[in-house]
């Protein structure tokens, strides 16, 4: 086991076995529940604690939009994964977490667009998001054709050959994107700064908030795995189905609140590049599960459905860079034809996942 498997032990032998397993589906839910309310509100404050770190650091809101923002809300996800795939020992729901979280990003894009009633959300964004989503698209892809393509994938002992693939090509993104976006975002963040300037805190005291917060976020997301085991087998839903759906929307709360919020301020660049970041972000954290996971290359060992999920993903992100190519100016409903389909795709998702559930 490794030394963050260890840390996770550590954390969950704090809890009876009972705790989880001999519990009530009742009880689980209720406790699902608390960790789901646990992680969106120091998710919430992590994510509020990194922006001033990152204006007391002079890193700029550009840095934590692209790259920043979208680790520190995507730290569910990855304490999430490695508990899963060490401990409690749930491929399953390390990939449907993770997939299900690039789908519930994009679900969130959708759910902006009616905060203005005159113009679609992609109307208001620099082209310049059309790199993200399309490395994006390109690391789903990857993701999706690994596990169709089980049989044919090479490994390297316990490591898929995907992996290191994946890391090459989102080091690669975060670099071109970054590069290509640093003027534009720069342009942003001075005219937000002044709406977001946090003279009040300190930067000891964002320092120390930042990392409570974080420990609080590795602790109930390291019991989360154990949890959704639980209610997955109590209730016949599986797994997959489980972490696609539930996990990931406990996981992805911290970027919905964070998304709006960025949307209240008049922000949509940044809100747009945290989403799509987070999700060239949390393809990432596929590679990082997949050195953890001992037992075999981590997609080669997971259900098949979870490519259903991949292959909604890209065509979301798909239509996102249509919308961003394309820019329509008006909509004749609170949503945008773009907005409607997306949703449609995730709705899609969620009952093609039942259907699948039993395969």
């Amino acid at each position: 086991m490794t030394g963050i498997g260890y840390l996770i032990s550590f954390i969950y032998s704090f809890f009876t076995p009972e705790f989880f397993f001999g519990a009530s589906v009742a009880v689980l839910w209720i406790e699902f529940i608390i960790v789901a309310a646990v992680i969106v509100v120091s998710g919430t404050q992590i994510s509020k604690y990194g922006d001033v770190i990152a204006e007391k650091t002079g890193m700029g809101r550009a840095w934590t939009g692209l790259i920043m923002l979208a680790s520190i809300t995507s730290l569910p996800e990855f304490v999430t994964g490695i508990s899963a795939v060490t401990v409690a020992d749930v491929p399953d729901i390390a990939v449907g977490d993770i997939l299900g979280a690039c789908i519930l990003n994009l679900l969130i894009l959708a759910l902006l667009d009616p905060m203005d009633k005159g113009s679609p959300i992609f109307v208001k964004v620099g082209r310049s998001h059309v790199l993200s989503a399309g490395f994006g698209i390109i690391l789903l892809g990857i993701v999706a054709a690994s596990i169709v393509l089980k049989p044919f994938v090479p490994s390297f002992f316990h490591i898929g050959a995907y992996t290191p693939v994946i890391i090459f090509i989102y080091l690669v993104g975060i670099r071109v994107v970054y590069s290509y976006e640093k003027k534009y975002l720069s342009t942003v963040a001075e005219e937000t700064v002044a709406k977001l300037m946090y003279t009040h805190i300190s930067g000891k005291k964002a320092a120390v908030m930042y990392s409570l917060n974080a420990l609080v976020i590795i602790i109930a997301a390291s019991a989360l795995p154990f949890i959704a085991r639980s209610l997955s087998r109590q209730t016949g839903l599986g797994e997959d189905f489980m972490g696609t759906v539930f996990v990931a929307f406990t996981t992805t709360l911290p970027e919905m609140v964070v998304s709006f919020s960025a949307i209240r301020i008049g922000a949509a660049d940044l809100a747009l590049g945290n989403l799509l970041g987070s999700n060239m972000f949390n393809v990432a954290l596929l590679a990082v599960d997949d050195v953890f996971f001992l037992e075999g290359p981590l997609l080669l060992k997971v259900s098949a459905s979870h490519a259903v999920t991949g292959i909604m993903a890209i065509l979301m992100t798909a239509i996102v860079l249509v919308s961003i190519t394309y820019r329509p100016e008006r909509k004749a409903t609170r949503f945008g034809w773009d907005s409607i389909s997306m949703i449609v795709l995730a709705v899609l998702n969620i009952y093609l996942l039942y259907l699948l559930k039993d395969q």
